[in-house]
């Protein structure tokens, strides 16, 4: 079975909104968008790490794919992260697309997405890698059906917007796999699911009377 891999940019506090430009998503008031713009420098520019889709086929949202399709299509023919973009397979989750898409190798999915994702993982083929897409991140973690996280951490503080895991999100331990920081601070790191949460504790119980004396007879 093929790997699910969640790939975004997050700020300090989980928030995943809108890092691209400031009209990307206004849901919920947000007007920080674009918060990512001051960390990019020639590094993050020749170097995406795992968020360009290379190698894999895409799994993108509704919004996710209505941006990137209205700006890779037309960019240089010599970007390198364009043409793996614009040549990758791309399966899109929507319920108000109607098709067939635009954009080359683009497919909407088809019923239920869990479902459809189930299916799509079963099948043989290159890895699957969602960038961005919020929303069905959500729905792809509460289903446990996410295998890797590709994470990138900015050094910022935006109180406010949609978060990578929200509330509701299913408990999930997670395994270091990968980690490099950039010149401008960014926090890169893949993470694998490790299975369920395993709590303890360093709580100690009082001694009983019983080992109070033995340990005084012990001390004695």
């Amino acid at each position: 079975m093929r790997k699910l891999i969640a790939s975004t940019m997050v700020s300090l506090d989980g928030v995943m909104q809108a890092p691209g430009g400031p009209e990307e998503d206004r849901t919920g008031g947000f007007a920080l968008g674009g918060w990512s713009f001051n960390y990019w420098s020639d590094e993050e520019g020749q170097s995406m790490d795992g968020l360009d889709g290379k190698d894999r086929e895409l799994l993108l949202g509704r919004k996710t794919y209505e941006i990137f399709e209205a700006y890779w299509p037309y960019q240089a023919a010599d970007n390198p992260i364009a043409r793996t973009l614009n040549a990758a397979r791309k399966h899109v989750a929507s319920r108000t697309l109607a098709g067939p898409l635009a954009w080359n190798n683009a497919a909407l999915l088809q019923g239920e997405v869990v479902a459809a994702v189930k299916a799509l993982k079963a099948e043989p083929g290159l890895d699957l890698q969602i960038i961005g897409s919020g929303d069905l991140i959500q729905a792809l973690q509460a289903a446990s059906l996410i295998d890797e996280y590709n994470v990138w951490t900015f050094p910022l503080v935006l109180g406010r917007g949609k978060r990578l895991f929200e509330a509701g999100a299913a408990p999930l331990a997670l395994k270091l796999l990968a980690s490099r920081v950039t010149t401008t601070g960014v926090l890169k790191s893949t993470y694998a699911s490790a299975g369920e949460v395993l709590p303890g504790s360093f709580v100690q119980t009082a001694p009983s009377d019983k080992e109070l004396a033995r340990r005084a007879r012990t001390a004695g």
